[in-house]
């Protein structure tokens, strides 16, 4: 729909009012969405440690301090069709998700989880524990596998960026465009969550930088997107809020913000 505006100089502008485009997945995930014969609301964790920990998705039910509008917004969306036991009780290796795991592992029990849990949507962040044998081709390859798996069951796959590491920051670098790249070619979500974390911390995303010794006694308390392992996302208990501050000092405050919007998005898209 269009209408067209005077200008004070009498000139005739014309001004769009068309509505913003939804995203690229959207249709292709209603279509895959539409072969769902599971339980609506479920909500499998694929991943690593990074994605095991308690850390990740569960405090999302009682912490919710600082939350802007339109994040208070997604937490209800998400609530109302969310089971219960999709918070936190599906944890474990044999729900798909534990530490030290590769997307190796993920490839050989893929289908048994899917065949399990029968998911609605799925979050997917292996490549971590890749970085030390594992190619970026064979990386593709794997975590192409994944999503497949995933759409064949009528599963919406939310593909996830790996956060930078220290001391492999360019090989992190080359995986994450390969979620990237997938997430084009698929049409599936991504949460860009490595972007994200250089995005709000260009020059000190690394709890092991000299800058931050201080924290050295208790790695997740260093006050910054990655832990004083060089590995894992931040948990320092001053910054479990939504602020902006929080966002940019608590590695797993800001990815469950971002998976949040991501799962309420998609399920927006839901009937």
């Amino acid at each position: 729909m269009c209408r067209l505006f005077a200008s004070p100089g009498l000139l005739l502008t014309l001004v769009s009012l068309s509505p913003a485009a939804e995203p690229a997945w959207a249709a292709p995930m209603r279509q895959a969405h539409s072969h769902f014969k599971g339980v609506p609301g479920t909500l499998a964790l694929f991943g690593d440690s990074i994605t095991n920990t308690l850390a990740f998705w569960a405090p999302l039910q009682w912490d919710r301090k600082g939350m802007d509008e339109a994040t208070l917004k997604a937490y209800e969306r998400v609530k109302a069709r969310l089971q219960p036991e999709c918070w936190q009780k599906w944890r474990g290796p044999t729900l798909g998700n534990e530490s030290g795991k590769t997307s190796r592992w993920a490839v050989e029990n893929m289908d048994t989880w899917i065949k399990k849990l029968n998911p609605e949507v799925a979050i997917i962040l292996f490549g971590t524990n890749d970085l030390a044998g594992i190619t970026a081709k064979e990386y593709e390859t794997n975590l192409r596998s994944l999503v497949v798996a995933c759409l064949k069951n009528g599963t919406v796959p939310i593909l996830t960026t790996i956060p930078p590491r220290s001391g492999a920051v360019e090989k992190s670098r080359q995986f994450a465009e390969v979620a990237r790249k997938l997430a084009v070619d698929f049409k599936v979500p991504l949460v860009d969550y490595q972007a994200e974390i250089l995005k709000r911390r260009p020059d000190d995303w690394d709890g092991t930088l000299p800058k931050f010794k201080e924290f050295a006694k208790d790695a997740y308390e260093v006050p910054t997107l990655i832990a004083g392992d060089g590995v894992h996302p931040s948990n320092p208990a001053k910054f479990k809020d939504f602020t902006e501050e929080g966002l940019r000092s608590n590695g797993y405050v800001l990815r469950n913000y971002l998976t949040l919007h991501a799962v309420a998005d998609v399920m927006r898209e839901f009937p």
